[in-house]
């Protein structure tokens, strides 16, 4: 039997991001459920083909969130400073001031959270909760 899901992020162009932890993920309940909050830094580095060095460009840091099962799942398995590779929308959000000032931040809806097995191994325990 197909299950028929609905996708939330019509329009919107999935993206994937590795980086580390840089918080605990925070679990929240929500009028909706679960959900779990994080932030991931991400270093970035170029190679510069004059000198033949690597050089160091700078770290993005990036507000991470998902909901649900997988909100208890992260939550669950996850801490400060491990390597995850992260799938999701990107998403901007704007808001004023007190003082009148607007500003603006982007952030991670993630879909898929996973842990990066590149200096790291895990074991998985599958959890007792239906996936979706």
């Amino acid at each position: 039997m197909l299950k028929r899901t609905i996708d939330t992020t019509a329009g919107l162009a999935e993206i994937t991001r590795t980086g580390i932890l840089v918080t605990d993920p925070e679990l929240r309940l929500t009028a909706t459920g679960a959900v779990a909050s994080f932030t991931v830094a991400a270093h970035e580095r170029r190679f510069d083909p004059v000198t033949g060095h690597w050089v160091d460009i700078g770290t993005t840091f990036l507000p991470c969130s998902i909901g649900r099962h997988a909100a208890d799942n992260v939550a669950e398995s996850l801490s400060t400073g491990t390597r995850v590779l992260i799938t999701g929308v990107l998403r901007q959000r704007q808001w004023e001031t007190t003082t009148g000032d607007q500003r603006y931040a982007c952030e991670l809806h993630a879909t898929e959270v996973a842990v990066s097995l590149k200096h790291a191994t895990v074991q998985v325990t599958k959890a007792e909760h239906q996936q979706e």
